[in-house]
């Protein structure tokens, strides 16, 4: 197996309560996962722990066999300009207009851009998206969708190996959200990896090669795409907990 991320015996607590407990898990290069499971089990604490966001409370998380809690500040740059994550609330900054969103994370790790090539860049991005407003909005001025749309874009800016994607289709129309999976599928095309958080079954089922089920913090069942296609019963199974 190839292992791009790699969780080991992960632990989180968030002041006193134990928010992930001994999770472990090779996420390989290449593929989908889908984290799944009932609201509040744990899953967007999983996927910042893999994505470097959270520092585990005890236990290790690898990005290519490197220990991120313990990166070079070179190294750490490294890893962010190949990994991109999508939160669930979009994570824009409410001071900020939308085109010096976008900049920042070009200007961070392609600082031999110019103006121009940024420009060319953003649009590029804008257009696959399908995002058509003006850029020197702020975020407060956006729908929600619009939200999430902009940080796709801006998660896509530095044509990273590893998306992070935490709710992205949420709050989203079914046009707008087959445009983004259209772009997620043409990244594990590319052979990239995919890790995200969903509660739309259908999401998980048309883009997931591997489905973890999160309870109560612990990875309680693996699921593959080829499992869930033959086995009405397992793919019952996961719309029930998600729906939960």
């Amino acid at each position: 197996m190839d292992a791009v991320i790699e969780m080991k015996n992960v632990y989180f607590q968030a002041q006193t309560q134990e928010v992930v407990h001994d999770f472990s898990f090779q996420f390989e290069k290449g593929k989908a996962t889908a984290l799944v499971g009932p609201s509040g089990s744990g899953k967007s604490t999983v996927l910042k722990l893999a994505a470097g966001l959270l520092v585990p409370t005890d236990g290790d998380v690898f990005f290519q066999g490197c220990n991120i809690s313990s990166m070079t500040r070179n190294q750490n740059l490294s890893f962010r300009k190949q990994a991109s994550m999508v939160f669930q609330d979009s994570a824009l900054w409410a001071n900020q207009s939308l085109q010096q969103i976008l900049e920042l994370p070009l200007k961070l790790h392609f600082s031999e851009m110019n103006k121009q090539e940024r420009n060319e860049r953003i649009h590029a991005i804008l257009a696959q998206v399908g995002y058509k407003k003006r850029l020197d909005l702020r975020p407060a001025q956006l729908s929600m969708g619009e939200q999430k749309l902009i940080a796709f874009a801006r998660a896509m800016l530095c044509n990273p190996a590893i998306l992070f994607l935490d709710e992205w289709t949420e709050s989203l129309d079914d046009s707008s959200a087959e445009c983004l999976m259209n772009l997620v599928r043409e990244r594990q095309r590319n052979n990239d990896t995919i890790i995200f958080v969903s509660h739309n079954f259908k999401v998980i089922k048309q883009l997931a090669d591997y489905i973890l089920m999160i309870v109560n913090g612990q990875l309680n069942r693996l699921f593959t795409r080829e499992q869930i296609a033959r086995d009405e019963s397992m793919a019952q199974h996961i719309e029930k907990g998600i729906a939960l």
